[in-house]
Protein backbone atom coordinates (compact mmCIF):
# COMPACT_ATOMS: atom_id res chain seq x y z
CA UNK A 1 0.00 0.00 0.00
CA UNK A 2 3.38 2.27 0.55
CA UNK A 3 3.79 2.11 -3.59
CA UNK A 4 0.08 3.56 -4.00
CA UNK A 5 0.60 6.13 -1.25
CA UNK A 6 3.93 7.58 -2.99
CA UNK A 7 2.11 7.12 -6.69
CA UNK A 8 -1.14 9.37 -5.26
CA UNK A 9 1.30 11.81 -4.11
CA UNK A 10 2.00 12.13 -7.87
CA UNK A 11 -1.23 11.41 -9.87
CA UNK A 12 -4.52 9.90 -8.89
CA UNK A 13 -4.84 5.87 -9.03
CA UNK A 14 -7.49 4.58 -10.56
CA UNK A 15 -6.35 0.82 -10.78
CA UNK A 16 -3.81 -1.37 -9.76
CA UNK A 17 -2.21 -4.17 -11.45
CA UNK A 18 -0.40 -7.71 -9.51
CA UNK A 19 -0.49 -11.01 -9.52
CA UNK A 20 -3.37 -12.59 -7.35
CA UNK A 21 -5.75 -15.36 -8.16
CA UNK A 22 -6.58 -18.64 -5.85
CA UNK A 23 -3.64 -19.75 -5.25
CA UNK A 24 -1.15 -16.71 -4.78
CA UNK A 25 -2.68 -14.09 -2.27
CA UNK A 26 -0.49 -11.74 -1.37
CA UNK A 27 -2.39 -8.86 -2.14
CA UNK A 28 -5.72 -9.45 -0.29
CA UNK A 29 -4.89 -6.46 2.53
CA UNK A 30 -4.15 -4.27 -0.82
CA UNK A 31 -7.11 -5.31 -2.64
CA UNK A 32 -9.71 -4.94 0.65
CA UNK A 33 -7.82 -1.37 0.61
CA UNK A 34 -8.04 -0.09 -2.37
CA UNK A 35 -11.97 -1.39 -2.63
CA UNK A 36 -12.28 1.44 0.48
CA UNK A 37 -10.91 4.06 -1.95
CA UNK A 38 -12.52 2.76 -5.05
CA UNK A 39 -9.81 1.79 -6.81
CA UNK A 40 -10.18 -1.17 -9.22
CA UNK A 41 -7.54 -4.03 -8.67
CA UNK A 42 -6.80 -5.74 -12.11
CA UNK A 43 -5.44 -9.70 -11.18
CA UNK A 44 -1.97 -10.21 -13.45
CA UNK A 45 -2.08 -14.26 -14.28
CA UNK A 46 -6.09 -14.55 -12.75
CA UNK A 47 -5.45 -18.17 -13.28
CA UNK A 48 -2.17 -18.66 -12.01
CA UNK A 49 -0.72 -21.38 -14.38
CA UNK A 50 -1.97 -24.15 -11.69
CA UNK A 51 -3.58 -27.10 -13.40
CA UNK A 52 -6.85 -28.74 -12.10
CA UNK A 53 -4.39 -31.70 -11.15
CA UNK A 54 -2.41 -29.62 -8.86
CA UNK A 55 -5.67 -28.64 -7.28
CA UNK A 56 -8.03 -30.98 -5.26
CA UNK A 57 -10.36 -28.43 -4.07
CA UNK A 58 -10.93 -26.30 -7.12
CA UNK A 59 -12.05 -29.62 -9.25
CA UNK A 60 -14.08 -30.63 -5.93
CA UNK A 61 -16.12 -27.29 -6.54
CA UNK A 62 -15.77 -27.22 -10.22
CA UNK A 63 -17.61 -31.09 -10.14
CA UNK A 64 -20.05 -29.84 -7.28
CA UNK A 65 -21.16 -26.54 -9.81
CA UNK A 66 -21.12 -28.73 -13.32
CA UNK A 67 -18.63 -26.14 -14.35
CA UNK A 68 -15.10 -26.00 -15.10
CA UNK A 69 -11.83 -25.55 -12.95
CA UNK A 70 -10.96 -22.27 -14.50
CA UNK A 71 -14.73 -21.06 -14.65
CA UNK A 72 -14.57 -21.47 -10.62
CA UNK A 73 -11.54 -19.58 -10.45
CA UNK A 74 -12.49 -16.98 -12.26
CA UNK A 75 -16.01 -16.96 -10.25
CA UNK A 76 -14.06 -16.53 -7.41
CA UNK A 77 -12.02 -13.69 -8.29
CA UNK A 78 -15.24 -11.96 -8.81
CA UNK A 79 -16.73 -13.04 -5.71
CA UNK A 80 -13.71 -11.84 -4.32
CA UNK A 81 -14.17 -8.31 -3.52
CA UNK A 82 -16.54 -5.55 -5.80
CA UNK A 83 -13.16 -4.05 -7.40
CA UNK A 84 -11.62 -6.34 -8.94
CA UNK A 85 -11.74 -6.25 -12.61
CA UNK A 86 -11.07 -9.59 -15.07
CA UNK A 87 -8.95 -9.53 -18.07
CA UNK A 88 -8.39 -13.06 -18.79
CA UNK A 89 -6.72 -14.34 -21.93
CA UNK A 90 -9.01 -15.92 -24.35
CA UNK A 91 -7.24 -18.01 -27.45
CA UNK A 92 -10.04 -19.77 -28.81
CA UNK A 93 -13.97 -19.74 -28.37
CA UNK A 94 -14.05 -22.45 -26.60
CA UNK A 95 -12.17 -20.74 -23.91
CA UNK A 96 -14.70 -17.47 -24.12
CA UNK A 97 -17.16 -19.50 -22.94
CA UNK A 98 -15.25 -21.23 -20.56
CA UNK A 99 -14.26 -17.21 -19.58
CA UNK A 100 -17.79 -16.18 -19.69
CA UNK A 101 -19.34 -18.72 -17.97
CA UNK A 102 -17.55 -17.98 -14.32
CA UNK A 103 -19.34 -14.43 -14.48
CA UNK A 104 -22.67 -16.75 -14.38
CA UNK A 105 -21.49 -19.13 -11.17
CA UNK A 106 -22.38 -18.34 -8.02
CA UNK A 107 -20.32 -19.62 -4.66
CA UNK A 108 -21.57 -20.56 -2.10
CA UNK A 109 -20.22 -20.29 1.64
CA UNK A 110 -19.23 -24.33 1.24
CA UNK A 111 -18.14 -23.51 -2.41
CA UNK A 112 -15.56 -20.88 -0.98
CA UNK A 113 -14.48 -22.48 2.42
CA UNK A 114 -13.66 -25.58 -0.25
CA UNK A 115 -11.84 -22.92 -2.26
CA UNK A 116 -10.20 -21.35 0.47
CA UNK A 117 -8.08 -24.59 1.26
CA UNK A 118 -6.34 -23.57 -1.93
CA UNK A 119 -3.11 -20.75 -1.38
CA UNK A 120 -3.48 -21.19 2.30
Amino acid sequence: MEQVAEAQAIAPIVCVQNMYNLAYRQDDELIDRLAEQGIAYVPYFPLGGFSPLQSSALSTVAAWLDATPMSVALAWLLHRSPNILLIPGTSSTAHLRENIAGAGLSLSDEDLAELGKIGR
